[in-house]
C-alpha cells in the first residue's frame, strides 16, 4: 500500500552529542561549529535543507551547545560595528544567517543515542513527516540531498533513508541495510525497498556494504516506534532499531544518493572536507591550488 505523502517542513537537528573524536578542540566548543573553511558545519546542513524548501529548523542542543544558538540569533553589535566599517558584504552575510529560516531549540538532558535524540523533537515536530540531519555528514551535491529524499517521499509517502556504498572494511562504522531495488524513474540503480537494518554490524556479518548516511525523510509513526524500543548497542536508543520496528507496519525505502559525503565528524575527513571545499572557494581556491602544488608531498 502507498502511503500518501504531505509536505515536508520541518528538519530536526540532532546536536546534543560530546564531540569526543575532536577532544580537546570541543572541550568548549561544540563540535557542530567547528569551522569548514569560513561556516561552521551545522551551516552546510541547514543551507541544504534551505535549499531544499525546508525552512523550519529544529535543533537538538544539550549542557554547553549555546554558541549554536547565538550563531543562529541575530548579533545587533556585530552588524552595527560592520555597518559603521561600511563592510556590507560582510554585514549582508551575518544578517543572512539568522534570516535565512525560523528555528527552535530543544534540549536532549541526557545523550542516549540518535533515537532519543529524534524523540526530543516530537513536541515541535507534531503529527507531520519531517528531515533528520547530522552536520556531521557534509553533502557537496548539485541537487541537495534532502531534495533528493524529498522526491522519493512525493512519490511513496513512506520513509526514505540516505545511502551510500563503503567498503566492506568500513561497515561496522555505520548502519546497514538489506534492500531490493526498486524500479523509479526508469532504471533500478538508486531506489531501495528495505528488508532490514543493522547497527553497526561486524565485517563479514552485514547484510550488504550500502550504508545509512546522515539524512533521513521520516513519517511521524518513528516516534511511537523508538518508544516501543529499549536501549540497543552501546546502551543507546538506536534510530535503527526503531525505523526496524516502524517497518513492520509501513515500507521504508533508502535512496543512493547523487554526491559527494564528507565525514566531518572524523579528523581525517574533516581535513579532506577544508581541502576540497578551499579549493572550490571562489575568493582564494586558485591561490591555495596553487599552494598545494608546491608542497613536497
Amino acid at each position: 500500500m502507498r502511503l500518501m505523502a504531505t509536505t515536508v517542513r520541518k528538519a530536526v537537528f540532532p546536536a546534543a552529542g560530546h564531540g569526543t573524536r575532536f577532544l580537546p578542540a570541543t572541550k568548549a566548543q561544540p563540535k557542530e561549529m567547528l569551522p569548514l573553511v569560513d561556516k561552521p558545519l551545522i551551516q552546510y546542513g541547514v543551507e541544504e535543507a534551505i535549499r531544499s524548501g525546508v525552512a523550519n529548523i529544529i535543533i537538538v542542543t544539550g549542557r554547553g551547545k549555546s554558541a549554536i544558538e547565538d550563531h543562529f540569533d541575530v548579533s545587533f553589535e556585530l552588524e552595527r560595528v560592520l555597518e559603521l566599517r561600511q563592510k556590507h558584504d560582510l554585514l549582508a552575510s551575518v544578517r543572512g544567517i539568522s534570516e535565512m529560516m525560523n528555528v527552535a531549540y530543544v534540549r536532549q538532558k541526557e545523550a542516549l543515542g540518535l533515537g532519543h535524540a529524534v524523540r526530543c523533537a516530537k513536541e515541535l515536530v507534531g503529527d507531520e513527516p519531517f528531515a533528520v540531519v547530522l552536520s556531521d555528514d557534509v553533502i557537496d551535491s548539485q541537487v541537495p540531498c534532502i531534495r533528493q529524499l524529498l522526491d522519493v517521499h512525493e512519490a511513496y509517502g513512506a520513509p526514505v533513508l540516505a545511502l551510500m556504498e563503503v567498503p566492506d572494511a568500513s561497515v561496522s562504522a555505520y548502519g546497514v541495510v538489506e534492500a531490493e531495488p526498486v524500479l523509479h524513474n526508469g532504471v533500478r540503480d538508486r531506489l531501495f525497498r528495505v528488508r532490514s537494518l543493522v547497527e553497526k554490524p561486524q565485517r563479514g556479518e552485514a547484510p550488504s556494504n550500502l550504508a545509512i548516511i546522515g539524512r533521513y525523510l521520516l513519517t511521524p509513526q518513528i516516534f511511537t516506534s523508538i518508544d516501543s524500543v529499549g536501549p540497543g548497542k552501546g546502551g543507546e536508543i538506536q534510530l535503527t532499531d526503531g525505523l526496524r520496528l516502524l517497518m513492520e507496519k509501513q515500507p521504508i525505502y533508502a535512496f543512493e544518493f547523487e554526491g559527494t559525503r564528507y565525514d566531518a565528524g572524523d579528523k581525517l575527513g574533516f581535513l579532506k572536507a577544508t581541502v576540497e571545499f578551499g579549493l572550490k572557494n571562489t575568493e582564494f581556491g586558485s591561490e591555495f591550488r596553487s599552494y598545494l602544488q608546491k608542497l613536497k608531498l
